[in-house]
């Protein structure tokens, strides 16, 4: 098992890893829109979701893979209403054939992001 981290997403807000590689996957914890180079978040479900995904996109880098090779995301939002522009964005991310993915809306986040999404992938 090898622990990933890296300071292009940001860091752990708790006591958990960024990611974890095992069994030739990355398990990436959710990824909310946090920028890691100030801390700030965006506003608008559409620039959090695009921050959301580079993020994880940079922890998965950093496990030596990228999201092409994703096979499982999770997807939390916290209005249903933003499904469909989130699904865009994803879109523009995700690549066919597309990962399984659940989305379920939560009634709070962590930082009150408007989105985080956990990814699985292969390394």
């Amino acid at each position: 098992m090898n622990i990933i981290s890296t300071i292009s997403a940001p860091a752990a807000i708790g006591p958990y890893s960024q990611a974890i590689v095992t069994g030739g996957l990355v398990f990436a914890s959710g990824q909310i829109p946090v920028n890691p180079a100030d801390g700030t978040i965006p506003a608008g479900v559409e620039a959090q979701a695009e921050q959301v995904f580079r993020n994880a996109a940079a922890i998965l880098s950093a496990a030596g893979t990228n999201l092409s090779r994703a096979v499982k995301t999770t997807l939390f939002i916290k209005n249903m209403d933003d499904f469909a522009a989130i699904n865009a964005v994803y879109a523009r991310h995700f690549t066919e054939p597309y990962p399984a993915r659940s989305c379920v809306e939560v009634a709070r986040l962590p930082k009150d992001a408007l989105l985080e999404c956990e990814v699985i992938a292969k390394v």
